[in-house]
């Protein structure tokens, strides 16, 4: 089993930043990569970024050249680096274990989430 925990969300005025954290722990080795999900109220749940074991990235049109996913293999961590954030941001992140090929396969490894709220 894949134990993932986000933390990083909060309350931030259009405009401002946040950085997003998820740890993983236990058989992460089965999974080549990791994505971030956002699900707003009453809507599904969309990738917003996925990132490979070797670095490669892919992004949502709506938050290319504003969000920015890394990770740091040696704390088995991924983040999310949300800039110019927009009241359409606001949702609950999740953190996903899954593969990346063409495109991103998501696993049933979820984290809990991390509410991320935009102001006007």
């Amino acid at each position: 089993q894949v134990q993932l925990g986000e933390a990083g969300g909060g309350l931030v005025q259009a405009g401002g930043s946040l950085r997003l954290s998820c740890a993983a722990s236990g058989r992460t080795l089965r999974f080549n990569a990791e994505g971030w999900y956002g699900q707003a109220p009453g809507k599904q749940r969309e990738l917003v970024a996925a990132i490979s074991s070797l670095r490669r990235t892919i992004y949502a049109d709506p938050v290319k050249g504003r969000f920015t996913i890394s990770r740091d293999n040696a704390k088995n961590t991924v983040y999310l680096q949300m800039n110019s954030l927009k009241p359409e941001d606001t949702a609950v992140y999740y953190c996903n274990t899954g593969t990346l090929t063409s495109g991103y396969i998501p696993s049933r490894n979820w984290g809990q989430g991390t509410q991320v709220t935009v102001s006007s």
